[in-house]
């Protein structure tokens, strides 16, 4: 194994773990309860799969499946559902653009003092510690949430560029995945802070749990690489049928549709067409996205029609020509042994040389 693709694996999931930890810190915080340190076990999924994968796959990654990114989904989405749900609670002094966090030197010379003359720098380093956890405590709650959502999608794209890949994905393919994830990560991050900050949402509690539900439907992509890769087909009867073939030509294209349209702007437009609609809550912003978000549907339509006229062109052009028409991924029985055909005629054709190349020698003589 590669001590640069075990370093990555390892690292990547250890910052999973402690970001899911601090998650499940400001939950016991905010609870008050220190019966929500529970959620920690949940990181024994992630544990686990590190282990398998070390094991079956030397830390490299699956086809079209990230389960470290799913079970990091699962480990931190159930804090976050917790701090949104118990939000508002904490009175916020601060401007949200203005909070810092200030650990005065009074503390600082009450911790040196408290340590002088007991176990020297290490006490002083824990106590000075314990300090500036108090300080981070004394942030608004509000604040908090804000920055556990934004290093979560933070920590998603990076996590995912961190991750060795496996055979099947090219660096070429994970860096477009890549850029696909960033835009797709300040969506989501619009979508949740955006509505979950009107006033009459945070008063109905079914509007933040349906909201927060479409928010957790739309983190389900981040695992999947099906954006950027090919399914490939099998040169069976079945694969000869049309929308088979038209899968296994489109595969890439067909998904990132069927995300927008099923899993992301989809969800996000009636969740916005809602609010709007039955319990009539306006703001500029709301009825931008709106706007946005039915564009962006009506796009993938379009290119969902283009799609599919272009291969039904492709069919019928081919089908008068008496070609099969197959799929570039993998070519059917038919076309098999007609390129064998060929490359047959090929070697005798290299086999036999010129007569010209043939004669040359026989003039010299």
């Amino acid at each position: 194994m590669e001590l640069m693709v075990l370093l990555n694996a390892l690292v990547t999931r250890l910052l999973f773990v402690l970001h899911s930890l601090i998650g499940v810190w400001r939950v016991t915080a905010v609870k008050k309860e220190p019966k929500y340190w529970l959620l920690a076990l949940l990181n024994l999924l992630l544990c686990l799969e590190t282990g398998l994968t070390l094991k079956f796959k030397q830390g490299r990654g699956y086809k079209w499946f990230s389960p470290a990114i799913f079970l990091y989904l699962i480990c931190i989405v159930p804090s976050l559902w917790l701090l949104e749900i118990h939000h508002g609670t904490q009175y916020c002094g601060n401007e949200p653009g203005a909070v810092q966090v200030n650990v005065s030197n009074q503390d600082f010379n009450q911790s040196r003092e408290s340590s002088h003359g007991s176990e020297g720098t290490d006490h002083h380093i824990i106590q000075t510690a314990k300090v500036f956890v108090n300080q981070l405590s004394t942030i608004c709650e509000t604040v908090w949430t804000l920055a556990l959502h934004q290093t979560f999608l933070l920590l998603l794209v990076v996590g995912r560029w961190l991750l060795p890949i496996g055979v099947e994905i090219t660096r070429d393919q994970l860096s477009q995945l890549l850029l696909m994830f960033v835009g797709t990560a300040a969506d989501i991050l619009e979508f949740a802070s955006e509505t979950l900050d009107i006033e009459d949402v945070r008063k109905n509690y079914v509007l933040i749990n349906a909201i927060l539900a479409v928010w957790t439907w739309s983190m389900l992509q981040f695992p999947l690489d099906l954006a950027v890769q090919h399914i490939g087909c099998k040169p069976n009867a079945s694969a000869r049928r049309i929308p088979s073939l038209l899968l296994c030509r489109y595969s890439a294209e067909l998904w990132n549709i069927g995300v927008s349209l099923f899993i992301q702007d989809g969800p996000f437009f009636i969740v916005r067409s809602i609010l709007m609609g039955h319990f009539r809550i306006f703001n500029q912003m709301l009825v931008f996205f709106t706007a946005k978000n039915i564009l962006v549907v009506t796009l993938q339509l379009y290119r969902l029609a283009v799609i599919t006229l272009d291969f039904r062109a492709t069919v019928l052009q081919k089908s008068r020509k008496g070609e099969v028409c197959c799929c570039p991924c993998e070519p059917y029985e038919a076309h098999a042994h007609g390129t064998g055909h060929q490359e047959n005629e090929m070697k005798e054709f290299v086999a036999v040389p010129p007569k010209e190349e043939s004669q040359a020698p026989s003039e010299d003589h």
